[in-house]
């Protein structure tokens, strides 16, 4: 049966316009991306098999190019429009943040951190770069590393931190296997890291690890 013979409190897209978003099942949100299904499914039983397929709605959107174009219903088109979907919200997000001070914003920061690090296969070392009123100036990936650890040099994030003539800083890696608990060695950069900074009168705020769940502040662990 077609998605247009169905009632309409059941459709996808009337649903969402009449009850919200959040309303909505992983597979009801994918079969709106989706728009069609393909002979013999209809949207909705298109967009199940394929988080049946790729076993979480996270995992899909994560996926890389072949592996995703590779998929039923799918290809290079759909996957242009998903990374251009990820994009606008990552997007949305940093805007939020800009509108103001992040220390009112907590949750916002989280969200947008999660949002540039969560997918990113091999452990990233980034900051966020903020003026005198702790208002966003930048986000940068400074540092990139293998699967489990990352070359961090103090003296390069001194020197982004004085080009965009920030006050302060918030650190920020990923942990690719999920779990946000920080390392010895983490800890210990950190440390590292707000002694650095110190010396040109920049302030470190905190140090997010991003994994599964919600990122942990080293700065609500009293490690800051």
């Amino acid at each position: 049966m077609s998605i247009r013979d169905w009632p309409t409190t059941e459709r996808p897209r009337e649903k969402l316009l009449e009850q919200g978003s959040a309303s909505l099942s992983d597979a009801e949100l994918l079969a709106i991306f989706l728009r069609t299904g393909v002979a013999g499914k209809s949207a909705v039983d298109l967009a199940r098999h394929l988080l049946q397929q790729f076993g979480s709605l996270r995992n899909l959107l994560e996926a890389d190019q072949q592996t995703f174009a590779g998929q039923l219903g799918l290809g290079p088109a759909k996957f242009a429009q998903l990374q251009a979907v990820l994009e606008m919200a990552r997007r949305h997000l940093a805007e939020h943040l800009r509108q103001a001070s992040v220390l009112k914003s907590p949750i916002e920061v989280r969200n947008y951190l999660k949002a540039m690090l969560r997918h990113e296969p091999h452990e990233v070392f980034a900051c966020l770069f903020l003026d005198s009123r702790h208002r966003v100036l930048a986000f940068e990936i400074l540092f990139r590393g293998s699967i489990d650890t990352t070359s961090v040099h103090p003296r390069q994030v001194v020197k982004r931190a004085l080009a965009h003539n920030a006050a302060a800083l918030i650190l920020c890696h990923n942990h690719p296997s999920g779990n946000a608990e920080p390392s010895p060695a983490d800890r210990a950069l950190t440390k590292r890291l707000q002694e650095t900074m110190e010396l040109v009168d920049v302030r470190v705020l905190d140090h997010f690890i991003v994994g599964d769940g919600d990122p942990l502040s080293m700065a609500e662990y009293g490690w800051i």
